[in-house]
């Protein structure tokens, strides 16, 4: 995968919940975040600790969500460094600036 997401690309995370081990924390599931910028390529984590060796090499994002989007309420910001097989381009516009 190439870096498919600049920074300040609104993407959101799958919904999924997979029978493994994965990077992407339940509470960020679904959500929309901004990228903020690139943080390089490594080992998509989920693969890798099934002690597989075929794990594919993906580039990781650090994404900013609202806390109110992640929990209902906050007025802070949650940065999340994620692989990009995690994330898609967010359609829905924000309701205000976050």
């Amino acid at each position: 995968m190439s870096d498919r997401f600049p920074p300040g690309t609104r993407v959101r995370t799958f919904p999924h919940d997979p029978p493994h081990h994965t990077r992407l924390p339940r509470y960020a599931r679904g959500k929309c975040g901004v990228v903020v910028e690139p943080e390089g390529r490594a080992e998509l984590a989920d693969v890798s600790a099934q002690g597989r060796g075929d794990a594919p090499v993906e580039q990781v994002y650090a994404v900013r969500f609202a806390a109110r989007d992640l929990w209902g309420d906050g007025d802070h910001h949650v940065v999340l460094d994620l692989w990009e097989s995690y994330l898609a381009a967010c359609e829905e516009e924000p309701d205000d600036e976050r």
